[in-house]
């Protein structure tokens, strides 16, 4: 028979996460004295001291401490089997959360969801266009169900996606162009770079090379080929996003020598526990690594998925 309960473990867990008693009645909407009790109750029964006399202060002790972890993944798992529970019960969920980061090939992406919502006509899709870390933040805050992500997600599912291929690239008339000469990185110093602004909250990601004394930073990544396309600075760019550019000659592949123009990000499919999912989400996954894996037979988008470029 059990020695303690959820509640007294969730009483616990909200004292450490506010910083003490009082702060967690708040959190829990409990009186101060029924959270003093819980835990007296947790700790008399388990006969393991939890927290060291500090004073005002809440501190944990060092067997609090091992607990808390314990504690933490035990409610974690005590979630997920109710979002399980409760997707059985609903059956097919009427909405559908996905976030996508911009780099991955729109095209694509539409066809998976069209296919969805044929399946599925009374879905409703609510997208989500991130970048860098935003996807798995979105994640990790509740607000979508699936995301695509160029980073791993530590908390849940992560699956390999595919590669999305990128190229440095400027304007056909970019003094870069007129240098007449295989390009190195110290020559882009002088010059301005676009970069795209990470998505998340904290935005505490930077990506690619960062090497330019001038930077312009967007929010997204189809502002940088506009800027790009009149002109204004060089980047590196998805191939497939601005093949168009590069085959009416508008964009031109900057020339360096060993492919330093030319570099790679891998996307994740990443959610937080399968089980969880409703059948529309299992249908979307399933589709998307279907389409995927017929857009090439490596786990690649960029070259092998599209027309041959023009010599640069």
């Amino acid at each position: 028979m059990l020695k303690s309960t959820l509640e007294q473990w969730r009483m616990f867990k909200a004292v450490v996460d506010a910083g003490g008693f009082n702060q967690a009645a708040s959190l829990v909407h409990k009186s101060q004295s029924s959270i003093h009790h819980a835990v007296h109750k947790l700790e008399h029964a388990l006969g393991v001291k939890l927290f060291d006399n500090n004073g005002r202060n809440v501190k944990l002790s060092s067997q609090g401490e091992l607990m808390y972890r314990r504690a933490s993944f035990l409610l974690s798992e005590a979630q997920k089997l109710e979002a399980v529970a409760s997707s059985l019960q609903s059956g097919t969920e009427s909405l559908l959360r996905i976030a996508v980061d911009s780099i991955f090939p729109a095209a694509l992406l539409y066809k998976v969801l069209n296919k969805v919502s044929s399946d599925f006509p009374l879905l409703r899709i609510e997208l989500e266009e991130t970048v860098l870390s935003g996807a798995n933040s979105l994640l990790d805050s509740g607000d979508v169900d699936i995301s695509i992500s160029p980073f791993i997600y530590s908390a849940g599912f992560s699956e390999d996606l595919c590669e999305v291929e990128f190229i440095a690239v400027a304007h056909c008339t970019h003094p870069l162009h007129a240098l007449g000469r295989p390009l190195t990185l110290e020559d882009l110093k002088s010059h301005r770079q676009i970069v795209v602004r990470d998505s998340s909250v904290e935005r505490k990601v930077d990506a690619g090379w960062l090497g330019a004394e001038q930077r312009w930073t967007v929010s997204h990544i189809r502002t940088s080929v506009d800027i790009i396309s009149q002109g204004l600075g060089f980047a590196w760019l998805p191939t497939l996003m601005i093949q168009k550019h590069l085959e009416e000659g508008t964009l031109l592949p900057l020339p360096f020598d060993n492919n330093v123009g030319l570099r790679k990000a891998l996307l994740y499919l990443t959610f937080h526990d399968g089980d969880g999912l409703g059948p529309a989400a299992r249908a979307f996954i399933g589709e998307l690594r279907y389409q995927t894996m017929q857009c090439t037979t490596e786990p690649s988008l960029g070259s092998d998925f599209l027309p041959s470029l023009p010599p640069t």
